[in-house]
């Protein structure tokens, strides 16, 4: 009896205590894509990731309702550093679902501003006043919609009367500069600051969404990389995002505080315990972190290697692929420094050494009978062509039409009366780049891996390209850093599709990394060569660019769209084929609306390789 009414009793301080209108809730990921889009639209830069935002505690008075329940003691601000851009998980402030939406875009709008000039940088205030005006002034058709929010948004804030007199000259100031953001104000000392402001950005973001100190040294790394532990094993992806801070490393020296029963009430000191990560299963992890409020790291000079090295390190040379050549120096684009870094990587040409000559698979000989057939119709025919100056016979048609105008006097004799056979070439080449990362390993279903299916999409697309005559070559690639790009040669442009490229083709395996930059730029070098008219630059992917050291998040984003700008400057034609389902959230600013594809079933790529060649080139 007693659990029931304590249960009737928090359903009931809880429903009290609550200010949000849950039926009218908006989530982030309604309107993840929209708000990227928008923020681009609106002059933001296109590398940004939407993210959920952080928990921010607040020290606002709170009602007796929230008290009793306790609630009221954190929100969801809106706030952006240079990788992301964080929007709160839902906004329910209003009750209608428009103006919860709207909510979104306005606080998107915000963050497209630049930063405030440093001598406007006062407080909070100044800035969010800096920003709100410098988006009504850049885009005034949002006037309406601000006006809209603004009117919800002054009903739900505190009454001056009912407040302290410091801190009601507080919620006038915020009231003044809401409704006039030209109007300079100040705050003034109180015993609870305001109540956040939902229409403006975070009063105090944090300085560094990450650790900017020097990283664990990584024996496998060069001393002058970065390590920040990408590509670990798999993880259940967290619910909210954490509050965090950083601390020094505890020495190990000092152990737990012994003290006795009787001395409950004496005082402690906070003693900070090396706590090794063998205490806990990796599956409990996450489960740990979600019931913690703030998570403190440290970084000590050790590397969690032992777990993941056997996964990571380079086979002995005997037994790893054949090395051709000393390493190409490839360029890398810095969009920190805005500048193209001069032989800043080094791609490894190599060629399986355990590849075999081999048949087609027999499971595949069906389809590429298809295929073969379907393509063919595009082989160049030899075709006679009438009306010619010169050729190898005359055109008997013309000829006697001549002859005719002749005996009239109608004589002409520019009049062409031979005819030539011609053979009708497709003036094409295409360099397929395939992805063989670390993450080719997963099984998509209960027979294949994604390597698996990638291997019989070259199949195919070689059967698919001999049966038209079209020249072709097919690359792979994955890296382990910026020093060790791995580029492999399954089948060059004079290459002859064989049983010795089908067996380079059944010798691909999963590598490590997608340092896609440097492979892109590379494969430029070796289809710009080509003196074909079009030229298509076919990439085949499975994930977003990410490496070992700094080549992760947005840095890996902009180096991959430089090289595809470079590319498409020099005449060719990128376009990219992914099978990862959050693509649309990056590949629209990589390669542009029209030039990628999502195949959502990946083990419909094999059949939908081919199809997707000929649209591209007819």
């Amino acid at each position: 009896m007693e659990e029931f009414v304590g249960k009737i009793w928090h359903r009931f301080i809880t429903n009290r205590a609550n200010r949000s209108y849950p039926d009218a809730i908006v989530y982030l990921d309604e309107v993840r894509r929209t708000a990227g889009i928008f923020f681009r639209a609106m002059g933001g830069e296109g590398g940004l990731r939407v993210e959920n935002a952080t928990e921010s505690e607040i020290y606002a008075r709170r009602t007796i309702a929230q008290r009793i329940a306790g609630t009221g003691k954190t929100t969801q601000y809106a706030w952006r550093d240079e990788e992301t851009l964080r929007l709160p998980d839902s906004i329910a402030l209003f009750p209608e679902r428009q103006d919860n939406r709207n909510l979104y875009l306005w606080l998107t709008a915000l963050s497209a501003i630049p930063a405030v000039p440093p001598a406007q940088d006062q407080d909070w205030i100044s800035r969010n006043q800096y920003r709100t005006r410098k988006t009504l002034e850049i885009w005034p058709g949002l006037n309406h919609h601000y006006q809209k929010l603004l009117v919800a948004h002054l009903q739900q804030r505190p009454n001056p009367e009912t407040l302290s007199a410091r801190e009601a000259q507080q919620e006038k100031a915020i009231f003044i500069a809401l409704v006039d953001p030209s109007q300079p104000v100040s705050l003034e000392y109180a015993k609870h600051p305001p109540q956040p402001v939902t229409l403006w950005l975070h009063p105090s973001p944090p300085a560094q969404e990450f650790n900017t100190g020097a990283a664990s040294p990584d024996p496998d790394l060069p001393e002058d990389e970065e390590d920040e532990e990408n590509h670990k094993k798999p993880q259940e992806k967290q619910k909210t995002r954490k509050k965090a801070e950083y601390t020094d490393m505890p020495d190990g020296k000092s152990g737990l505080m012994h003290f006795g029963f009787e001395a409950l009430w004496s005082w402690g000191e906070y003693s900070k315990v090396d706590r090794s990560t063998d205490d806990d299963d990796d599956d409990n992890a996450m489960r740990t972190a979600e019931d913690m409020d703030n998570i403190t790291l440290a970084k000590d000079s050790k590397t969690t290697a032992s777990k993941i090295k056997l996964d990571l390190d380079l086979p002995a040379e005997k037994y790893d692929d054949i090395v051709l050549g000393k390493g190409i120096a490839i360029d890398e684009w810095d969009y920190r420094k805005q500048i193209l870094q001069k032989d800043h990587c080094r791609l490894q040409v190599m060629s399986s050494r355990h590849a075999q000559p081999m048949e087609l698979p027999a499971r595949l000989r069906p389809q590429a009978h298809k295929v073969r057939r379907q393509f063919e119709a595009l082989r160049p025919q030899r075709h006679w062509l009438s009306r010619q100056n010169e050729g190898s016979e005359l055109d008997l048609e013309s000829y006697i039409t001549f002859l005719a105008d002749r005996k009239h006097g109608q004589v002409n004799n520019d009049t062409p009366v031979y005819r030539d056979i011609r053979n009708l070439n497709r003036d094409l080449s295409c360099l397929l780049l395939a992805d063989l990362s670390l993450s080719t390993d997963a099984y998509v279903n209960n027979h294949a891996r994604v390597i698996d299916v990638i291997g019989d999409s070259l199949y195919l697309f070689s059967e698919a390209l001999t049966a038209t005559g079209d020249r072709f070559a097919l690359h792979g690639f994955s890296s382990r850093n910026r020093n060790h790009i791995r580029f492999y040669n399954i089948k060059g442009f004079d290459d002859k599709y064989d049983n010795n490229i089908r067996g380079h083709i059944n010798a691909i395996r999963p590598g490590y990394y997608t340092r896609m930059g440097a492979a892109i730029r590379y494969a430029t070098k070796l289809l710009v060569k080509e003196a074909s008219a079009q030229k298509l630059l076919l990439i085949l992917t499975d994930g977003k660019p990410n490496d070992l050291d700094k080549y992760e998040g947005r840095y890996g984003i902009e180096d991959t769209r430089m090289a595809i700008l470079e590319a498409e400057k020099l005449g060719l034609r990128p376009f990219c084929v992914t099978i990862d389902e959050q693509a649309e959230d990056y590949l629209p600013y990589l390669f542009g609306s029209r030039s990628y594809v999502l195949i959502h079933n990946a083990e419909e790529l094999p059949r939908k390789l081919p199809l997707l060649y000929l649209r591209l080139t007819n």
